[in-house]
């Protein structure tokens, strides 16, 4: 008879996680059920004797699938606890597995979707709780679940497209610098003896031979200076006010600087439709919004926007004060607030700072690439130099 694992939760309300032996999983339903039991799930046994498993790190876009099947579920008229159910066992991740897990349970104790759901630890955005919070208010939790999912997805994509963007520049530094390494530190070195022999050569040649034999010399210290310095900023970026000191230097930046305001903008200005569509009231959704800025001026400079609104002045109005958007944004939100559809007219604001980051992107890009190779080729240009002066120069004195 095999052995299978169950998950039920007893007559007095505990959740009891165990194993039994049973022909089949069905039998084993039925025992529990006749015991008092209500049964989540039974699985076969799993032997872990001998196996080794890597865990991978629960991601955004795993939980921006999970969600997103949630809400379609909801959207299909599925109940709440069936939904979260079916998630919990259609989840590959662990860590996903456990939250859905514990949201089920909370949904059984008689917790709502929101309590259950800050229940779950799973890593989820603050707007994400707001949005349930109306969702249930309003009696709209799918739509608004929908909403909350599809601004995920978006936050993930603007990372990604960051990361994306980014990768071959750092590839092209990093690959030129270990060529300017390399050079210094095997080819330079091979000239030594006219450093030694010839004291009088140009400036230039003096500076590369003599660097080129430092670093041969010392090139375990080197070695370790670098991996004390990779492991040291890897330590201080853990803490947030480090962060947010690389965040302010990149939004200072001259070209980079306005590609990173326009992104953080965009996201401020999704959240907030996103927001307002659940029929989230305005002040909350300023709130929020204003928390998912990572810029601290721009942060700062929408906290006191929405102290100018808390006073009575309309939102268009407030933000062209503060100089925080453009001309057109202020006229998207005037017009919305005009209507009738703050909502859509932010979406739309947020749309159109994406397709402006977007092709500032690309700007950025193509003048990062170039730049790099200029440097990079000018470097190591600069040391073939020196070591063709050291040549001639020896030359000239043998003659």
């Amino acid at each position: 008879m095999p052995t299978l694992t169950y998950k039920s939760i007893a007559p007095d309300g505990q959740t009891v996680n165990g194993e039994a032996d049973a022909a089949s999983p069905e039998e084993l339903a039925r025992t529990l059920v006749a015991d008092g039991h209500t049964v989540m799930e039974v699985a076969e046994a799993k032997s872990t004797a001998g196996s080794f498993t890597i865990r991978r790190r629960l991601s955004a876009r795993d939980l921006v699938v999970a969600f997103g099947e949630l809400a379609t579920l909801l959207e299909s008229g599925v109940s709440l606890s069936d939904a979260v159910t079916a998630q919990g066992r259609g989840s590959y991740h662990p860590q996903l597995v456990a939250g859905f897990e514990a949201i089920g349970r909370e949904l059984l104790r008689g917790q709502n979707f929101l309590g259950a759901l800050r229940a779950s630890d799973l890593n989820l955005p603050g707007y994400v709780f707001h949005l349930v919070e109306a969702g249930e208010l309003s009696g709209t939790l799918a739509e608004s679940l929908r909403e909350a999912v599809q601004q995920m997805d978006y936050d993930e994509r603007v990372a990604s497209d960051m990361r994306g963007a980014l990768t071959y520049p750092a590839i092209l530094v990093a690959g030129g610098t270990a060529a300017i390494l390399v050079v210094f530190m095997f080819v330079v070195p091979q000239f030594a003896d006219i450093l030694n022999d010839h004291p009088d050569l140009p400036l230039l040649a003096d500076v590369v031979l003599s660097t080129g034999l430092w670093m041969n010399d010392n090139g375990a210290w080197l070695g370790l200076a670098l991996v004390a310095g990779i492991v040291a900023a890897a330590i201080v970026l853990q803490r947030p006010a480090a962060r947010q000191r690389v965040v302010d230097i990149l939004a200072s930046a001259p070209v980079l600087g306005q590609w990173y305001t326009e992104l953080d903008t965009a996201k401020w200005a999704a959240v907030m439709g996103a927001m307002l569509g659940s029929r989230v009231e305005l002040m909350d959704a300023l709130d929020l919004a204003g928390r998912g800025v990572r810029i601290s001026r721009r942060r700062t400079m929408l906290t006191q926007v929405a102290g100018d609104v808390r006073g009575g002045v309309a939102l268009s109005e407030a933000l062209e004060s503060r100089a925080a958007l453009t001309p057109t944004g202020y006229n998207l939100l005037r017009v919305g607030e005009q209507s009738g559809q703050l909502a859509e007219m932010a979406k739309a604001l947020a749309r159109l700072y994406e397709e402006n980051s977007a092709r500032r992107m690309k700007r950025v890009l193509a003048l990062i690439e170039p730049l790099a190779i200029i440097f990079i080729g000018g470097f190591l240009g600069l040391v073939m130099i020196g070591i063709m002066l050291a040549i001639t120069s020896v030359n000239e004195v043998a003659l």
